[in-house]
């Protein structure tokens, strides 16, 4: 059977505040019986891959972040749109 928690369970489970889940409740993957809001295994999971965040740079990092003389940016080439009305030249 499929665990239903109601907003305590679910923000200790997240370790988050109950208030954190009802001000984003909208956003949020959840259930409701009635009025009344549940959320599953599978909502709290969902909720955590939405809102996890890994460090990029710094001690905590899971990989190291590419030097500048590693070779050029992959969208390096890449240029903006002419504005509105404007044909796009051809390059060539």
């Amino acid at each position: 059977m499929t665990r239903r928690l109601r907003y305590p369970d679910a923000a200790e489970e997240l370790g988050v505040e109950e208030s954190w889940l009802r001000r984003h409740i909208k956003a949020l993957p959840h259930s409701k019986l009635g009025r009344v809001v549940y959320f599953t295994d599978a909502d709290l999971e969902r909720i955590d891959q939405l809102h996890h965040h890994e460090p990029s740079t710094g001690p905590l990092a899971a990989a190291p972040t590419p030097t500048p003389s590693a070779g050029a940016h992959p969208l390096a080439d890449l240029r903006p749109l002419p504005r509105r009305g404007k044909k796009l030249a051809t390059v060539s």
